[in-house]
Formats: C-alpha cells, sequence, structure tokens
C-alpha cells in the first residue's frame, strides 16, 4: 500500500533495476504515450506509461513497464534477447497482464524461488528427488491437477527440456502457464499466456491481444524479476484494470507498517488490502535474502494464539531447565561437603 519493497537482492546474474544501459527503442520507439483503437466503434483509447524498471540477466533484458488506459492500469514486461551471431542480433518477446494477476505471478514466484533454491546443482540427483516429492510437499493453489502447459509453436526451436516445478494462474478468459524448466544451457522459468477470445478483448489492454505471449526468464534471475514486480506493484498497484471492474470502494485504512532487528536479520511488519481482503505481510531479510509471508486478516487471531502458545511453552520449558540445572549444581555441592 504505497511503501516501497526494503531489502536485499539475491541470487546473482540479475543487474541494474531500473537501470538506463541499452536504450528502450530497442523495443519500443516511444514508451511515454500510444492511442490505439479501443473498439470496432472507432474510439480512441490512451495509453500512458506510468513507471518501469529493468532487469539485467544474463543476455536479456526485461522491462517492467506500468501503464494506464482510461480502463485502469496494467503490466507490460517486455524481454529483449541480445544474440552473439549476426543472425541473431536481437530477439523481443512481451508478456501483458493485469495488476491483479501480477500480485499472483509475485507470490508463484515467491514458491519457485525456494523450489529452485532446494534443487542442488544441474544434473545431480538432488532435483530429481525434490520434483518427485513436490507435489506431495507444495499443494497447488489450483486444482492438483491442472492441464499441463500447451506445447511450444510449431517451428519452434527451443531445445529438449524436463520440466521441475509447475503452476498456473486463471483469471477470466485468459491462463498464465509457469514452468521451470532444464536443457542443456541450464534453469529457466517460461511464463506463458494462453487467451480464448470473447466480448470484450478488444482493447482490454489498450490493442487487440494475440492468441499466445511467452517470455523465458533464466532462473538464477527470478529473485531481482520478483522484487521488481513488488516494487511496482506496492508503488502503482491501486487503480488496476480488474480492481476498476470490481466496484468503487474506498480502501480502509490501514495501521502503519513497523520493523525491528534481531541479530543480523531484520523483520518487516506491513498491513496491506487489495480486492481479497485486508492482510498481513511478513518479511525477513537478511541481505541478499528476504523471505516473506502474507497472513490474511481471518487468520491473525489463530496466529497470534500460537506464538503465544508457543512463547509460554517455551518459557516453561526453559524454566524448567534452568530449575533442572541449578538443582544439579546443589546435589553436587552437598556431595563435595560430604566428602570432606
Amino acid at each position: 500500500p504505497g511503501r516501497k519493497s526494503r531489502g536485499g537482492r539475491g541470487g546473482g546474474g540479475g543487474r541494474n533495476l531500473g537501470g538506463s544501459g541499452l536504450h528502450r527503442n530497442i523495443y519500443s520507439q516511444s514508451q511515454q504515450q500510444y492511442h490505439y483503437p479501443a473498439s470496432s466503434q472507432g474510439s480512441c483509447m490512451e495509453i500512458q506509461e506510468l513507471a518501469s524498471k529493468r532487469v539485467d540477466i544474463q543476455k536479456k533484458r526485461f522491462y517492467l513497464d506500468v501503464k494506464q488506459s482510461s480502463r485502469g492500469r496494467f503490466l507490460k514486461i517486455a524481454e529483449v534477447w541480445i544474440g552473439r551471431g549476426r543472425q541473431d542480433n536481437i530477439r523481443k518477446s512481451k508478456l501483458t497482464l493485469s495488476l491483479s494477476v501480477a500480485a499472483e505471478l509475485k507470490d508463484c514466484l515467491g514458491d519457485f524461488i525456494e523450489h529452485y533454491a532446494h534443487l542442488g546443482l544441474k544434473g545431480g540427483h538432488g532435483h530429481r528427488h525434490e520434483h518427485s516429492n513436490d507435489k506431495e510437499q507444495h499443494p497447488r493453489r489450483r486444482p492438483q491437477h491442472p492441464p499441463p502447459s500447451p506445447p511450444v509453436s510449431v517451428g519452434s526451436d527451443e531445445p529438449p527440456h524436463s520440466v521441475l516445478k509447475t503452476e498456473y494462474i486463471e483469471r477470466d478468459n485468459r491462463k498464465y502457464y509457469l514452468d521451470l524448466k532444464e536443457n542443456q544451457r541450464g534453469r529457466f522459468l517460461r511464463i506463458r499466456q494462453t487467451m480464448s477470445r470473447g466480448p470484450g478483448m478488444m482493447g482490454y489492454f489498450g490493442h487487440s491481444l494475440g492468441q499466445e505471449q511467452t517470455i523465458v526468464l533464466p532462473a538464477q534471475g527470478m529473485i531481482e524479476f520478483r522484487d521488481a514486480l513488488v516494487q511496482l506493484i506496492e508503488e502503482y498497484g491501486e487503480g488496476d484494470i480488474e480492481d476498476r471492474r470490481g466496484g468503487g470502494d474506498e480502501p480502509p485504512e490501514l495501521p502503519e507498517g513497523t520493523s525491528f532487528r534481531v541479530d543480523n536479520k531484520r523483520f518487516y511488519f506491513d498491513v496491506g488490502s487489495n480486492r481479497y481482503g485486508i492482510f498481513l505481510k511478513v518479511s525477513e531479510v537478511r541481505p541478499p535474502y528476504r523471505n516473506t509471508i502474507t497472513v490474511p486478516y481471518k487468520a491473525w487471531t489463530r496466529f497470534g494464539e500460537n506464538f503465544i502458545k508457543y512463547e509460554e511453552e517455551m518459557r516453561r520449558i526453559y524454566n524448567s531447565h534452568k530449575e533442572k540445572r541449578m538443582d544439579a549444581r546443589g546435589d553436587s555441592g552437598e556431595e563435595q561437603e560430604g566428602l570432606e
């Protein structure tokens, strides 16, 4: 809710959040303002850019742009790949999504980052073991057996790969597939949007979308990518296209965030709200790592009760051990006096 994301970045490989570097006109001649046909009736929709961040990962650059039309705000992600050969100078891909879907994408990225951290070295036995148990350890946020991600387009030069983890987000007539994969080049996260055409789709993001959009993110840059996404969502999340469709309720007044340090860690507590309700975001930051959980308002009481319960239980256990140590010292002192 308007507060900037705190904490360090990790993961390696990703640099220059919001930097200049490669000139923006590589993937767009003008990013400030556009006019697109909004419908078949001939009216025009003005697209304005509100904010932009850049994430560099290996030979790729990802531009995350928050844009606004008369219908609300949305996020456009552009992937620019700089090739090494004369025939492969620049490749461009893009993904366009509402900010509410971007918030779900951010949560999914947290799961993929955690899974990637536990995979171990490429080609080792660890990642196969983790993958085999993943369905038991991490219940899906969608139906337990979602449809697999659609195959790549005919003629694609994507090399053979193995799928390490998969999730998907479904919203209206769109599905967003997230597949953590591995091939001879390494591990990567493919994010693909498929869309079934329906009424009202023309002009939803200011222009006519194709049937499919895909970006491919090197796995070691997922943390930097998520951090950039978090900052944009927290600063520009209000006014999302889907929030506007849901009604005009005023956002509730929320308490201020707080933080405190314990040893080499800092804990942040931030209260926020979205179309699903009020939540508490608890972040544990130990640079360059950051772990976050989100607790819905309806669970706060149970969380508090459990914290108090375990604090009291640990205090009782600690005091009991302390008394036993004191009794043991007293017994040994009496034995020594008896020997004298």
